[in-house]
């Protein structure tokens, strides 16, 4: 009896003893600055709960998006890959009958082969169609919208073209053209609820917020309070959500076991003004390639697992938190090829940790436009695009009134630069060492041919792989998209 006893209080124990697998928190803002928050250079807009983060976390300072666009970004975000390896491209609107393909295992799925409860409440923006819905790909719960604020009534350009906004819960629309001020509240309120539910076993939450996509608006608590006008009333609001969030998880208990992470899904929208962040000291924005378009503002916090108050420069995508989240949970990653890698020894900062990537590659839809590698970053001629003249004000676009109706139905970059008060230039073959020169204003090309060489044999692979417009090369692992019936 004695032996069984032991034997029992033994196995009791080792259980006990067994750690717990990780909650996974992921915050994702839409359209935000590399210059927006405090701890990356804001001197304006206040943002204490998230400038909190960064002390009790890590802070990335060379941390990327796949493309500088809402779909493709989130796509790569959710599948570990480049976006154009799962045909994503651009961002889906009310009319596309595309969506992410049902064999792509999202980051969610994953996290359910082991035993995770998961939830999202925000912006999906990755298919429209019940086919595409969230709870169709790996999600328990979802409270959102399934595309951009901006295919709306509130369109700058073609707000009457444009049905009702869908809100959904779950598979079910249950209002129309909701009132988007209450957006960062409502998905707040929902997220602490689905954490407050679950503290008792693994989660992975997801909260891709609206804001501060134009058009931006702020619930009453906030508007006016900001000393930036509504932008920062905005961005300050979605601070006050990462605080609700962080204080959830310390009223729960469970702080030691939750990894939080912070960041935009890419750029500030520059052409619409005083409605738009700032990427400074980074050239240009959205819809670019170059830094302020494809760098965005990253932290991590894990009280006990990554170190508080530290800063890593080393360069790392979005498309690797899922092999890193595949590595904290012991789920088993995706069977299909991805592109992401596991930077678990950076976010525990373990010493001479460095990128896991030999080099980081840049799409603008199907165009190759640019390559990193350590600290040099090559661009290979492309067009871009970039303000005309000034910026726009208060929900408008730069040049809003001398948009030509006609030009609205262009497609690429043309049509872009159209809708949105930009104009059309085109960079040469160009070289930057961003380390001294973030801002990518001084091309040493000419000086640095064996860097430029060794940085286009690097790319040449994954041109091969996922093709390249700009070279009228076809890639030859391209998986395609969804589609609806």
């Amino acid at each position: 009896m004695r032996l069984l006893f032991a034997l029992f209080f033994a196995t009791l124990t080792a259980s006990a003893a067994e750690p717990r697998l990780p909650n996974v928190v992921l915050i994702l803002a839409d359209d935000l600055g590399y210059a927006d928050l405090g701890c990356f250079g804001a001197d304006k807009i206040k943002t204490p709960n998230i400038d909190r983060m960064a002390a009790e976390g890590m802070k990335f300072t060379s941390f990327y998006v796949a493309q500088a666009v809402c779909s493709a970004s989130r796509a790569a975000l959710m599948t570990g890959c480049y976006a154009n390896r799962v045909g994503m491209q651009g961002a889906l609107n009310h009319t596309s009958k595309e969506g992410i393909h049902p064999d792509e295992l999202l980051l969610p799925e994953m996290c359910q082969t082991v035993g995770y409860t998961t939830g999202a409440y925000g912006k999906w923006h990755l298919g429209t169609y019940p086919l595409f819905n969230p709870l169709r790909h790996g999600f328990d719960e979802f409270l959102g919208i399934p595309y951009s604020n901006d295919n709306t009534k509130f369109h700058p350009s073609l707000a009457k073209e444009m049905p009702p906004l869908p809100f959904y819960d779950g598979l079910k629309v249950i209002e129309t053209d909701p009132d988007q001020s209450q957006f960062t509240r409502r998905f707040t309120e929902r997220a602490t609820s689905f954490i407050e539910r679950n503290k008792g076993r693994p989660f992975f939450l997801y909260l891709p917020h609206v804001m501060p996509h134009v058009p931006i608006f702020a619930s009453d608590a906030f508007r006016g309070k900001s000393a930036t006008g509504l932008y920062g009333d905005v961005v300050e609001e979605l601070d006050w959500s990462v605080g609700q969030i962080l204080d959830a998880i310390k009223r729960c208990g469970i702080e030691r076991d939750t990894l939080v992470v912070f960041f935009s899904d890419n750029g500030p929208f520059l052409s619409y003004g005083n409605h738009a962040g700032s990427a400074k000291p980074l050239r240009e924005g959205k819809l670019t390639t170059f830094e302020g378009g494809v760098r965005v503002p990253f932290i991590a916090r894990w009280p006990g697992r990554v170190p508080a108050g530290q800063v890593c420069d080393e360069p790392v995508m979005e498309i690797d938190l899922l092999p890193t989240v595949a590595g904290l949970t012991g789920a088993k990653p995706p069977e299909r090829k991805i592109d992401g890698r596991n930077m678990i020894d950076l976010l525990e900062g373990r010493p001479n940790a460095k990128s896991p990537h030999e080099a980081l590659m840049f799409y603008g839809g199907s165009e190759l436009q640019a390559v990193r590698s350590g600290d040099w970053k090559l661009h290979f001629p492309h067009p871009y695009i970039t303000v005309d003249g000034e910026p726009g004000r208060d929900g408008k676009p730069a040049k809003f009134g001398l948009m030509k109706p006609k030009a609205i139905t262009q497609s690429g970059v043309e049509g872009i630069a159209s809708r949105h008060g930009y104009r059309v230039e085109k960079t040469g073959l160009a070289l930057y060492n961003l380390k001294d020169d973030p801002g990518e204003t001084r091309d040493v090309a000419k000086e640095q041919p064996e860097i430029v060489a060794r940085l286009q044999k690097l790319a040449e692979p994954m041109r091969q792989e996922l093709g390249d417009a700009l070279m009228k090369v076809k890639g030859t692992e391209n998986r395609p998209l969804g589609m609806s019936p």
